[in-house]
């Protein structure tokens, strides 16, 4: 994989689904901390001062802010992969540049489905790349703290490369994802294909304070006590045409670290709320001890390793219950 600046370089997976779904996949990372003492960038308007250090792309102009995704361009591209079969969904994946194993695991389960409910579905990963085709890959540091910069570069690609697609979906690496039951719920009556963000919702949620947390966000990045309504990054749904909107109202958003609350903010700047899906249960954390008829009716769930994935995935093509 390549890298820049001695840093390695955010990395997308992308898979297509010919119908209807499509996935890409796209690895983990997280708004970053950098040097506040860097004043030699030029920019369009005064770079945020956060607490915690930045990492700053290796560039001399910035537009708006770090996580604005214009800043950041593409070494590995599919920009062909909605035009010649416009996919109703596309499924974007954040997984590490090194995390060959779960991006592998997809490959060998959820990502492999052919057909959904008549609908037929392709999939799309260099010597790796060279093999499966379905690797996105963008120049901003992947790190942890650098998942806001990574979601937006996502909104964008998926608003200016499959903007005719129904829906899209950010799930991560470590998640179960039943594709024929997320269909369903798309094809059920009253979901809307407009304006339409849905998954395990997060409401009121307080801003963690403290410093030795992994989802400290100090005051001097968000100084409201709450997040909005946000839905949990683990696997939330949304309808296209958000994308390009997301994008657009973020220049006037400040970045913070937590990628899912950031999107929450967004949501609130356009005057739009989270929509509750349908059967809020089928969008789980952790459901405890396997077992195949209660996972067989929900839509995501976090698994404890990428074997896991493959072990579950097989039981459940078993008959149903």
């Amino acid at each position: 994989l390549r890298s820049l600046a001695k840093n390695t370089c955010g990395l997308l997976l992308l898979s297509v689904i010919l119908i209807s779904i499509s996935y890409l996949s796209v690895n983990k990372d997280h708004l970053s901390d950098y040097l506040q003492s860097n004043t030699s960038l030029k920019q369009t308007k005064p770079i945020y001062r956060a607490p915690l250090p930045l990492e700053l792309p290796n560039r001399t102009f910035l537009q708006h802010h770090l996580a604005f995704p214009r800043n950041y361009h593409f070494i590995l591209d599919d920009t062909d992969v909605c035009r010649s079969n416009t996919p109703f969904l596309v499924l974007v994946v954040p997984v590490a540049p090194s995390n060959r194993k779960a991006r592998d695991a997809i490959r060998k389960t959820w990502g492999t489905e052919t057909l959904v409910q008549g609908e037929l579905i392709q999939t799309h990963v260099s010597m790796e790349n060279l093999q499966y085709h379905d690797l996105i890959q963008s120049d901003f540091t992947d790190s942890y703290n650098n998942l806001t910069i990574k979601t937006m570069v996502i909104m964008d690609w998926l608003a200016t490369r499959c903007p005719k697609v129904s829906y899209a979906m950010k799930i991560d690496s470590d998640m179960f994802l039943n594709v024929e039951n997320l269909v369903s719920m798309l094809k059920s009556p009253g979901i809307p294909k407009e304006l339409y963000l849905t998954g395990m919702l997060m409401w009121n949620r307080p801003v963690v304070r403290d410093r030795s947390s992994k989802w400290y966000v100090p005051m001097e990045m968000y100084p409201d006590p709450h997040y909005p309504t946000y839905t949990l990054g683990m696997g939330y749904l949304f309808s296209i045409d958000l994308t390009s909107m997301l994008v657009e109202v973020s220049k006037s958003i400040e970045p913070f670290n937590i990628e899912d609350a950031y999107i929450g903010m967004c949501m609130k700047k356009l005057g739009l709320s989270p929509t509750q899906p349908p059967h809020p249960d089928q969008f789980r954390a952790y459901l405890g001890k396997y077992n195949r008829c209660t996972f067989s009716k929900i839509i995501t769930y976090i698994l404890d390793s990428s074997e896991q994935l493959v072990t579950f995935w097989t039981d459940l093509k078993k008959p149903p219950c």
